[in-house]
């Protein structure tokens, strides 16, 4: 029987974490993950992209377990293909939320990503997406964004940055939405109390695992409450200056298997 880990979990966020800047995961990274299972540990994938934005890519890694998607919104299955649990941010209040941003800064404009393991990535006009590589559809009109139900919405603003724009938007928009700065030229709204660190929660749920008793890693702000919500939070090399502050240890960057350099020194 394996000795039982130090941590029961292992938590990764995907982009500028788990992934190299060509979605892939490096050798060195497989292999250390191999030492999290033979421990008797989980890895559990925790990403701010939807479900349909991740469906692929996981088979394509081979992987087969639980995931964490759209900010905490979802909880996907990866090896049965479903979503197992959701939480869907009502219209109106994202809306009024909206309405509130624009009272204090002026014009943002939205996108939304639906609901569902085939849920599109609706963009208003005037918005750009962040990564020119991610499918999107565009609308005519703002309304049409509230056409099917929605997990997260995401606004940009023509001059604020983005961490200007964050603290604008907690500022106002109090209980109607949760704001989240989750990478460059994101920042997002989802609904009120639901971050990657509720959907730990609700994922070590179905595990049965305690998420405290749990490793993180992670690169960008919206792994704040993923750190808070485990039991040792590591940020990599290239993360925000926000996430360096807070974690407990610092590694290498995603490019050069800093998960790898923590994984293997707790379980090998």
């Amino acid at each position: 029987m394996p000795i039982p880990p130090a941590y029961a979990l292992v938590a990764t966020d995907l982009d500028g974490t788990l992934l190299r800047g060509d979605d892939t995961v490096g050798p060195r990274t497989r292999a250390a993950l191999g030492l999290v299972r033979d421990a008797g540990a989980r890895h559990l994938v925790v990403t701010g992209r939807p479900v349909p934005g991740v469906r692929e890519l996981l088979a394509g890694l081979g992987y087969q377990g639980l995931a964490v998607c759209g900010q905490g919104t979802q909880v996907y299955d990866a090896g049965a293909g479903r979503t197992v649990r959701v939480v869907t941010l009502d219209a109106e209040a994202a809306d009024a939320a909206l309405g509130k941003i624009e009272a204090q800064v002026g014009q943002v404009f939205a996108a939304v990503d639906q609901d569902g393991a085939h849920g599109r990535t609706l963009i208003e006009p005037g918005y750009r997406m962040p990564h020119a590589t991610l499918p999107a559809q565009r609308t005519r009109h703002r309304d049409e964004l509230w056409a099917e139900p929605v997990i997260k919405v995401l606004i940009r603003h023509p001059e604020l940055s983005d961490e200007a724009l964050a603290a604008e938007a907690r500022a106002v928009v109090g209980d109607l939405a949760t704001v989240t700065h989750s990478g460059p030229g994101t920042v997002e709204l989802q609904p009120y109390g639901v971050d990657k660190g509720a959907g730990i929660a609700l994922a070590a749920e179905e595990m049965g695992v305690d998420p405290r008793a749990s490793i993180a890693f992670g690169d960008m702000p919206n792994d704040l409450p993923m750190f808070r919500s485990c039991g040792y939070g590591v940020a990599m090399g290239n993360a925000h200056p926000t996430l360096r502050a807070v974690a407990d240890e610092v590694t290498l960057s995603n490019e050069d298997d800093g998960i790898a350099v923590v994984l293997e020194r707790v379980f090998g």
